[in-house]
């Protein structure tokens, strides 16, 4: 199965994609995360060791240019990437961890040759067969403008009720839907109660079909640092909840 986290900025994606990983892991199942954010904090949520040292590939510019073949305007549509997630990879029991980050130009022009590289490499780590997959996108809608995760089984696009997340959300479900994906579905974060769910419903007009209620456990440990699988139960059980719907979706 293989799952990709979107959503508005700061809505969660981060802990939501850790908490999937760590329910499949704990599933007896093999793993692999991707970190896609341009921030990417993947590692630290998973306790990975050395979380703070993994340097992102999409910062790995000689890399980039070496792999696109870049002379002036011309680079390779499909640059070699096979030997990178074996050097590039990172292993904790059977979970494995792929930080590739995403482009950030700020205003130096088209980084087409460069968003080539991390999308191929996406493309061939998403053929794996022998794996499950949960990669943690970067927020707003420009992947999916780029078309770059158009081959995963389930988009869950991650919402709190407020009229921002919810407008991010409805222009993901959009273009999610131009590119014909099967599985476009809201997950709902930082839930009060039956007030919030009753705003969802309103304003997006979506029934969410996963639910994670405010966790002061969670939003401790992510201020101490400590590994916040094992600090909420209650969104391990949401998170394991929504796995059995996802697996009878598939």
């Amino acid at each position: 199965m293989k799952i990709a986290v979107s959503g508005k900025g700061g809505v969660g994606k981060t802990t939501i994609s850790a908490f999937l990983v760590q329910a499949l892991a704990d599933r007896g199942r093999q793993v692999l995360a991707i970190d896609s954010d341009p921030s990417p904090h993947l590692a630290r949520a998973l306790n990975f060791p050395q979380a703070e040292d993994i340097r992102p590939i999409a910062e790995m510019r000689e890399l980039i240019q070496e792999r696109s073949e870049r002379e002036g305007s011309f680079y390779r549509l499909n640059p070699r990437v096979s030997d990178l997630p074996e050097r590039f990879m990172r292993q904790k029991g059977n979970i494995k961890l792929m930080v590739l980050g995403a482009i950030q130009q700020g205003g130096a022009g088209c980084a087409c040759a460069e968003n080539a590289v991390l999308r191929t490499l996406l493309n061939t780590l998403l053929l794996s067969k022998d794996e499950d997959i949960v990669i943690d996108m970067e927020a707003g809608v420009e992947h999916l403008g780029r078309g770059t995760i158009a081959g995963v089984d389930h988009l869950l696009v991650v919402i709190q009720p407020y009229r921002g997340s919810l407008e991010t959300a409805s222009k993901i479900l959009a273009m999610g839907k131009d590119l014909k994906m099967n599985h476009l579905e809201i997950v709902a974060n930082q839930v009060h109660g039956r007030e919030d769910m009753n705003y969802i419903q309103e304003n997006l007009g979506v029934e969410p079909i996963g639910i994670f209620l405010v966790s002061d456990e969670v939003r401790e440990a992510e201020r101490a640092g400590v590994p916040i699988y094992e600090a909420g139960s209650t969104f391990g059980k949401s998170a394991q909840d929504l796995l059995d719907i996802l697996e009878q979706m598939t």
